[in-house]
């Protein structure tokens, strides 16, 4: 196969298959599907978890236009950006901004954990991490200290240090999120959640 829409429908086709012993809601499983396509890895069907009705929360967010917070470049450059602009969205990322690695480097803390507060004080409530444990821990506290209030999360870091951590206290949390169990994820798992409820809100 040649046709790039033909081997992604082929791909969704097999992906189907396997998600037989699955409960999600039928919005719930497009999401996790493109989890899978993104990464190769079937397992996303046994560690994602929804709260709080996420995909109706971020569906309704998305439609009404606004700015969406990533904690990475990558996560940034993986969500299309042709969605975005028909749904009235935007993506920012702090990440390389100097104001933002000034401040990480006085308060001897990450950039990452500097740029969800930069993105609080600017008013930003729609959140994506892929990255950074960090960024997800000082958003939950941002939260618990009333400086945010997400519309929602998708909280999907990676990694041995924190990473799963942070996602068990996303999920003790009484937020709208999708998060991943253990380990796993990162900013392409992170963008192709992001894209799938673009997908699903305005298309293509």
């Amino acid at each position: 196969m040649k046709d790039p829409m033909g081997i992604e429908n082929k791909s969704m086709d097999i992906i189907e298959e396997v998600m037989c012993d699955t409960s999600f809601s039928k919005e719930e499983s497009i999401v996790v599907k493109r989890m899978i396509h993104t990464t190769g890895d079937f397992d996303y069907r046994k560690i994602a978890v929804f709260q709080k009705d996420f995909v109706n929360q971020a569906l309704r967010s998305i439609k009404r236009g606004g700015i969406l917070f990533t904690d990475t470049k990558m996560a940034h450059m993986g969500i299309n950006k042709k969605a975005l602009a028909k749904a009235c969205c935007e993506v920012k990322c702090f990440i390389d901004d100097e104001e933002v690695a000034e401040e990480a480097k006085r308060m001897n803390t990450t950039r990452s954990a500097c740029a969800v507060e930069r993105a609080a004080s600017e008013g930003i409530d729609m959140f994506v991490i892929g990255n950074a444990p960090t960024a997800l821990f000082r958003l939950l506290e941002l939260a618990q200290e009333g400086k945010v209030e997400p519309q929602f999360i998708v909280g999907v870091p990676v990694g041995f240090v924190g990473a799963a951590e942070s996602k068990e206290y996303l999920r003790a949390s009484d937020l709208p999120s999708i998060s991943t169990v253990g380990t796993k994820g990162g900013s392409n798992v992170a963008a192709s959640i992001v894209n799938a409820l673009l997908y699903m809100a305005v298309g293509r």
